[in-house]
């Protein structure tokens, strides 16, 4: 990989997502919320979590970095890890979120996590359609849950 050069803390963000009875469950080691994890100097953020959720996680479908922000004075980097099943994990039904919207040259002032999930999602729901391993990594039941995340546009210029 190549190297990270990065002044300042970075925290990984995980949201750990299940495929219920009911649907979509927010689950993981934190239960129904995210996951953090602070990386140490010189770590990449990419293979510290992905070793760290294969770790507490096993037989994880697929882990993908979906969204960045500054907050807290740490650059947090979200990923997504989906999971066949809670198991004996804490979870709970995912909601629907608005987006958090940005100005042309601005970040939004607050950012719920669901909102974070909501774009994280959204961002699954198209690579499920445009990327073959994704694709592939997703069963029948995944990609029927996704079919009503869609992808917006940028409307701060429309």
């Amino acid at each position: 990989m190549i190297p990270l050069d990065v002044d300042g803390p970075v925290t990984i963000e995980v949201f750990t997502v299940a495929h219920g009875h009911e649907g979509l469950v927010l689950t993981g080691p934190c239960g129904a919320a995210p996951w953090l994890i602070e990386t140490g100097e010189g770590e990449h953020p990419l293979e510290t979590a992905v070793r760290i959720i294969e770790g507490a996680l096993p037989g994880s479908l697929l882990v993908h970095s979906t969204s960045w922000r500054f907050e807290r004075n740490s650059v947090v980097l979200t990923f997504l890890a989906v999971v066949p099943d809670p198991g004996s994990m804490d979870a709970a039904p995912v909601s629907r979120s608005d987006l958090a919207r940005n100005a042309e040259h601005a970040a939004p002032d607050e950012i719920s996590y669901g909102q974070v999930l909501e774009h994280a999602l959204r961002h699954l729901a198209w690579l499920a359609k445009d990327d073959e391993v994704v694709n592939a990594a997703l069963d029948a039941d995944w990609l029927e849950a996704l079919a009503g995340y869609v992808p917006e546009p940028f409307q701060q210029l429309s």
